[in-house]
């Protein structure tokens, strides 16, 4: 979601700075465009932050032998939440 919302803000700046030529007494439309379009491109990288981070996983896996019964124990540990 963040991603789509990054593009769509990118897109709009870039409509207000190069696109619209209406001059407004109170608003610099092309400051305001710029804005958008550098709040577009931080919002896309946080997204593709996020979204690398979530998909990272750390398996830990032992191998021990049980020195009562003399059979091989294995335990696997899996910790998505990172």
């Amino acid at each position: 979601m963040s991603i789509g919302l990054g593009i769509f803000l990118l897109a709009i700046g870039a409509i207000l700075t190069f696109a619209v030529n209406v001059t407004v007494e109170w608003i610099d439309l092309d400051l305001i465009g710029w804005i958008l379009m550098g709040a577009g491109l931080v919002v896309t990288i946080i997204g593709i932050a996020l979204m690398t981070r979530k998909r990272r996983s750390v398996t830990t896996t032992r191998t021990g032998v049980d020195p009562a019964t003399g059979t091989r124990i294995n335990t696997a540990e899996r910790n998505d939440s990172l």
